[in-house]
């Protein structure tokens, strides 16, 4: 599970206008359909060509509990495709992202400054450059410490030295020990 990853994803979800298929008969319809065939479902969902065409035809109503979240989870992937693609442009060409976080935050500075870690709950509209990066380096693959490392970066600009007016002697920023994270578009 990546935390950055899966809080970004969410963020764009919301920007669906449509609700996604409910019925595993439904979404399974979706998956073939986006995937032109049968048999590619079968094989990204580890099932067997002829279960999918049981669940096609609503002869199987009800699948197993890993086979429903392996099956939403790539039906959400999938779903409102230029939605996503609309919401993710406009987050990093001029609206940003707000993410709400509550983790442990520090920084590396001079001596002589408090630059212990503690746990900070924090609400920041980070600017659309560093939505643009999040969303890139998602898009490329990028590992969750990674996408931690980018949004420590912004919080770095944006919350400790405020665009530069403050705090311009700051080194670095730690974000860890993430207890909540939300991204809102």
């Amino acid at each position: 599970m990546t935390i950055i990853g899966d809080g970004l994803d969410a963020a764009v979800q919301k920007a669906f206008t449509r609700p996604t298929p409910k019925s595993a008969g439904a979404q399974m319809r979706y998956l073939v359909q986006q995937l032109k065939g049968t048999k590619a479902v079968a094989q990204m969902l580890r099932v067997s060509q002829r279960t999918v065409e049981r669940y096609v035809k609503n002869q199987i109503k009800k699948p197993r509990p890993d086979l429903a979240a392996r099956l939403e989870t790539e039906v959400r992937k999938r779903w409102q495709p230029q939605i996503r693609a609309r919401a993710k442009e406009k987050a990093a060409s001029t609206g940003g992202i707000v993410i709400d976080t509550r983790a442990r935050l520090g920084y590396t500075a001079p001596i002589g400054s408090t630059d212990q870690d503690r746990i900070r709950h924090l609400t920041v509209a980070l600017p659309p450059q560093y939505a643009a990066r999040l969303f890139e380096a998602q898009e490329q693959g990028a590992s969750d410490q990674r996408l931690q490392e980018i949004a420590a970066e912004a919080l770095k600009e944006t919350y400790f030295q405020d665009g530069g007016t403050r705090a311009g002697s700051l080194e670095e920023v730690r974000f860890t020990d993430i207890e909540h994270l939300e991204f809102d578009l």
